[in-house]
């Protein structure tokens, strides 16, 4: 089978990406077709077209989604046709030195930004977000990017879960175990952030302090269960001491990826409290703290890499809270859009607007 889709490209760097016709490869062994039902709109793919990142072009977007296996190949045993699935961004080999050693989530084959599927564009190749590109009516993947979910799982609960709801959740309880009772701050609320947001308050840390630059935000960050919302600024440390009882946090978690919001966490922590950079920023912007500074304070400066997580493990997990009621995600998603509308989904989140815009598609 062969199949001609309407996917959302970007042709050249600082181009607007735009929905073109593109040619999917055929079904190959250990492969797998699928029809994508969701797909949320992320900043890693605004970062593919505003220069942050330099992946080759032409350049199918979207990694984060869902959707429904149409056709698989020989030896496939992870899917069959039907089944419902979250797509893995960042499938782990479970054969090199890090999966070896319990860090799929730095797995030396995965984390590409970009690679060539066999799709074609205009007849020739063009590239795919992540090993993705799943701003598309279909994909065909490895079927170790799959992630079976239960079918009951609403479509743009199922997209979140692969990359924003995972990556802040996992942030918060791998990367960071923060404890029942410790302070949290986090800076910067896209989806990502709310994501943390809520996994902090589950775990039962007090106070949990939402942070951004849109004052306009306050209300998703309650809803996601924020104790306190700070509008960032020149005093955002003191007004975390203010909150913290004049320590600073025990925990901040950077959602942003720029260098000034990294320092700004690193002030809002406590002396010997941790920083968790989620946010992935650009390879010239640099982040300087003085010797003195890492020696006096203590605190602990670290990333968090899609979350720390095992997706294979997790996301079925998280799957399964969502169904019972104990995370609710529904609040991360203020703009439902089609594949068209992305480009002005970008707009909204340069502009620090909403959280989540999810793509559907019938």
């Amino acid at each position: 089978m062969t199949a001609y889709i309407k996917a959302l490209v970007v042709r050249q760097p600082g181009e607007p990406p735009a929905v073109e016709e593109v040619h999917l490869p055929e079904v190959g062994p250990g492969q797998v077709r699928v029809k994508i039902r969701a797909a949320g709109v992320c900043h890693s793919d605004l970062s593919m077209v505003n220069g942050t990142l330099s992946p080759p072009y032409p350049l199918i977007l979207g990694h984060e989604a869902a959707g429904e296996v149409l056709e698989a190949g020989a030896g496939v045993t992870r899917a069959e046709v039907g089944t419902h699935v979250a797509l893995n961004w960042s499938p782990p080999c479970r054969q090199c030195w890090f999966c070896q050693h319990d860090e799929p989530w730095l797995c030396s084959t995965a984390n590409v930004a970009a690679l060539e599927n066999g799709s074609t564009l205009d007849g020739a190749p063009v590239h795919v977000t992540l090993g993705l590109g799943a701003f598309a009516e279909q994909v065909v993947v490895p079927e170790r990017a799959l992630i079976p979910v239960p079918p009951q799982l609403a479509w743009q609960s199922a997209a979140l879960l692969g990359c924003a709801v995972l990556t802040g959740t996992g942030a918060v309880r791998s990367t960071a175990g923060v404890q029942a009772g410790q302070s949290v701050v986090v800076i910067g609320l896209g989806g990502v952030g709310l994501s943390v947001v809520a996994a902090a308050r589950a775990a039962g840390a007090a106070p949990v302090i939402a942070v951004d630059v849109s004052a306009a935000k306050k209300a998703l960050a309650e809803a996601a269960g924020a104790t306190d919302f700070v509008v960032s600024g020149d005093a955002l440390s003191k007004d975390v001491r203010r909150l913290t009882e004049g320590r600073g946090a025990d925990h901040a978690f950077e959602c942003v990826g720029r260098a000034i919001t990294i320092r700004a966490a690193w002030r809002a922590t406590r002396r010997g409290g941790q920083v968790t950079v989620v946010g992935m920023g650009g390879a010239d912007d640099l982040v300087q703290l003085s010797a003195l500074d890492i020696f006096s304070s203590a605190r602990t400066l670290r990333a968090s890499v899609y979350g720390s997580s095992d997706p294979d493990r997790e996301v079925p997990q998280l799957a399964e809270d969502v169904l019972s009621g104990a995370l609710p995600l529904d609040h991360l998603v203020t703009d439902r859009i089609g594949l068209a509308e992305v480009p002005a989904a970008f707009e909204r989140m340069a502009r620090g607007e909403g959280a989540r815009s999810v793509v559907t598609f019938t």
